[in-house]
């Protein structure tokens, strides 16, 4: 899981308190509860997010990322190739700290979909369906007629890539790419998907997190 010290659109988000907890709190959290994931590794510039994972979560390891990948272009499957080098295995699973609301079962549920389907499909990545009228930058309709108003319900979906979850393979990764030929679409609640991004993301999430937990 890539973590870093700084955030150009919203101040060190990564270890900012969110209802009560570091945010990346709640995504370890979320991970070490799941039990296919064997080993929770964290590729960090930051010395706090290591100190406090020193501290509340022993059993993940951190790894200083190196120089030459920290910078805010850097692609993240270069990152991601790095770590796969450390810590050698046949299968890696991406999440990000900022995806709080992400539950154990949805990750579990997305593994087992993927190793249930090997004969048809390569890797998972998940998704966010979109039923609405959308358009292009040059107002041209993606995925309707504007002169036929069918209801929202009844578009065909579209299907919004949330970067919630990737699965995917050691050779793939050594190969500079998270998705196979043949990924699964795997589709989350819209809810539980949110992915903080900019500030306005921060505080929905906060919000959600407190409504979702007090209704649990």
């Amino acid at each position: 899981m890539p973590m870093r010290h700084s955030s150009e659109r919203v101040p060190g988000k990564n270890y900012r308190k969110f209802n009560g907890r570091p945010l990346f709190h709640h995504t370890l959290s979320t991970l070490l509860s799941v039990p296919q994931v064997s080993q929770v590794v964290i590729n960090t510039d930051s010395p706090i997010i290591t100190e406090q994972c020193a501290e509340h979560f022993p059993t993940v390891r951190c790894i200083e990322r190196p120089e030459h990948l920290l910078g805010g272009d850097m692609p993240m499957t270069s990152v991601l190739a790095h770590d796969a080098e450390q810590f050698p295995s046949d299968w890696y699973l991406q999440t990000h700290s900022t995806n709080p609301l992400l539950r154990p079962e949805t990750v579990t549920a997305a593994i087992d979909q993927l190793f249930s389907s090997l004969d048809d499909h390569d890797s998972l990545f998940s998704v966010t369906r979109l039923q609405t009228r959308l358009y292009d930058a040059h107002g041209v309709a993606v995925n309707h007629d504007p002169q036929v108003l069918l209801r929202t319900q009844d578009l065909p979906p579209m299907y919004e890539e949330n970067s919630n979850l990737y699965v995917f393979t050691a050779d793939q990764i050594a190969e500079g790419r998270r998705m196979g030929d043949a990924p699964i679409m795997f589709d989350i609640d819209p809810l539980e998907a949110v992915d903080i991004d900019e500030e306005h993301d921060f505080v929905i999430a906060e919000l959600l997190h407190q409504r979702l937990r007090n209704l649990s």
